[in-house]
């Protein structure tokens, strides 16, 4: 496999940004053979319903403005609907465990989480920030907007936090002890 194919599969299994260096790291390839690649991939996608982005050192791919007005409609649909059970889930974890990284949520629910941290997001129900313990990752935390929902003022003031709290990490505990650590 090229490696501007490598770094396309990457970011979309991804779905969300990477940093260059990450790429450098998981493609085995040096850093001016990988932007090389980032920029042979961006011209490839160019008229194609899926762009590459770039900012700060850090490349995603993205949907085309073109397709906006489209996307915008379907977002719509989105919002109107439930958020299901796996959003419950995952919603759960972000509350009762975050600020918490996709990695954990995954880890805990068993199921990648991408797809439903992104619905959470678009809701305004879930905000992701930079990971200080890892460059290359983001931490999810519940926003204001559903503290604000849930009428409390700290997560602390939900029903039986520090219980459920405790029982999500005796859970994680548990299982690394048993299955050996991530």
């Amino acid at each position: 496999m090229r490696l501007e194919q490598l770094i396309e599969a990457l970011l979309f299994f991804k779905g969300e940004p990477m940093k260059i260096n990450e790429l450098v790291k998981l493609t085995k390839n040096n850093e001016s053979d990988v932007k090389w690649a980032v920029v042979n991939l961006g011209k490839n996608l160019d008229g194609r319903g899926v762009v590459l982005m770039e900012k700060d050192g850090e490349v995603a791919l993205g949907t085309s403005p073109e397709a906006s007005e489209t996307i915008e409609e379907m977002r719509q649909i989105e919002l109107s609907r439930d958020i299901g059970k796996a959003g419950l889930e995952t919603l759960a974890i972000v509350i009762y465990k975050g600020p918490v990284a996709r990695s954990e949520i995954d880890y805990i629910r068993g199921v990648n989480s991408t797809f439903t941290l992104r619905n959470l997001m678009i809701r305004g129900l879930v905000e992701r920030k930079a990971n200080p313990t890892d460059a290359r990752g983001f931490l999810y935390k519940p926003t204001l907007e559903l503290l604000a929902f849930l009428g409390v003022g700290s997560m602390e003031d939900l029903p039986r936090y520090l219980e459920v709290e405790q029982e999500l990490e005796t859970f994680v505990s548990e299982f690394q002890n048993n299955n050996g650590s991530r």
